[in-house]
């Protein structure tokens, strides 16, 4: 079984800063593309930041020059760096991850891995 845990959600003031933290574990026996997604009430659940394997981004323009995702391979954990928060950046923000893993049966699988949500509330 592979587990996506995420940390470092909260509240806080326009302007101010938050960095999310996702770690993956379980049979991993590599981890492909990872990112982050948000889903605001009202609205559909959108890609904020991903990163491949290599450590290529790419960001949605919403979040351009504010967010910076990284990654550190050797703590199966991916990042992200929220500076300049805005009161629309407010929602459940979601780690997902490719993961190539060994299934039930012993034979190494890729699969999409979502974490649990962590909610970030951006005040005016």
């Amino acid at each position: 079984q592979v587990q996506l845990v995420e940390s470092g959600g909260g509240l806080v003031q326009a302007g101010g800063s938050l960095r999310l933290s996702c770690t993956a574990s379980g049979s991993i026996l590599s981890i492909n593309a990872m990112g982050w997604y948000r889903h605001a009430p009202g609205k559909q659940r959108e890609l904020v930041a991903g990163i491949t394997s290599g450590g290529s981004t790419n960001y949605a323009d919403s979040v351009k020059g504010r967010f910076t995702i990284s990654r550190d391979n050797a703590k199966n954990t991916v990042y992200l760096q929220m500076n300049s928060l805005k009161p629309e950046d407010t929602a459940v923000y979601y780690c997902n991850a490719y993961i190539t893993a060994l299934s039930v049966s012993l034979h190494p699988a890729e699969y999409s891995y979502w974490g649990q949500g962590t909610q970030v509330t951006v005040s005016s």
